[in-house]
């Protein structure tokens, strides 16, 4: 049986539990893009996306607020959720701070755990790497860590993993220091080499679609246009600015 058999009459929605790098943005955030904004670009419309990434979350903070009970409220049997959460687990501050090793793998075994109990499918998903670079122009890992430690989850608890970091990585090193620029938060008055611009919102978005794909957890053909370009005022900045 494949995850969509056991969906009700609505479409199979995707949850995305996660923080400011795929969070949706309004009008006063103009132009940065989280790149959950994007995602549906590349689905056929067989599956909506419900984004709930929300700006400076943690795994810890995520679930403190509530916001994963908000989430299981929702999901129906054979949606998916789709997790992914490091830069601020990786942050100093001790209410959004955990440990690679204990605090941030408990937590993400509970969202594993609370998708299975609904019936959903959990999906892990390593953080996208920022941009950084070091002076021969080579992209460096920036998320210490946490990738591993979540890969370590997947693997024990057999839920899909999309790497994420490694493809982003990979992504950066191939068009370089000059040219990332344009794909994150670089404005006249914004030097963000961890958010993004619309263009590297797709990019990271067309990297998660054909993971989900790679994964078996999308059909080719629930999928669209994911070798074409999609043209970046395709982006918009909804209103009212969030609560």
């Amino acid at each position: 049986m494949s995850v969509r058999d056991t969906a009700g009459p609505r479409p199979r929605t995707l949850f995305i539990a996660g923080d400011s790098t795929a969070a949706q943005k309004y009008a006063d955030a103009a132009p940065e893009t989280g790149w959950g904004m994007a995602l549906p670009f590349f689905l056929d419309g067989t599956t909506q996306v419900a984004n709930h990434a929300v700006n400076g979350r943690s795994t810890r903070t995520f679930l403190e607020e509530g916001r994963l009970d908000a989430i299981l409220a929702a999901v129906r049997p054979g949606d998916l959720l789709l997790v992914q959460f490091g830069h601020n687990d990786q942050s100093d501050d001790p209410t959004r701070h955990t440990d690679p090793w204990s605090a941030y793998q408990d937590n993400l075994r509970v969202y594993v755990e609370g998708a299975r109990s609904r019936g959903a499918l959990p999906v892990l998903a390593t953080s996208v790497e920022r941009r950084q670079f070091d002076g021969s122009g080579d992209a460096l890992r920036t998320l210490g860590a946490y990738p591993e430690a979540m890969r370590a989850v997947a693997k024990e608890t057999d839920v899909p993993l999309l790497d994420i970091e490694a493809a982003s990585l990979e992504l950066w090193r191939e068009l370089g220091p000059e040219v990332t620029k344009s794909y994150f938060h670089w404005t006249a008055t914004a030097r963000d080499n961890t958010h993004f611009g619309p263009r590297g919102a797709i990019a990271v978005a067309r990297l998660v679609a054909k993971a989900l794909v790679g994964a078996g957890l999308l059909a080719p053909a629930e999928t669209r246009r994911l070798d074409a370009e999609i043209p970046v005022d395709s982006v918009t900045w909804p209103g009212p600015v969030e609560a």
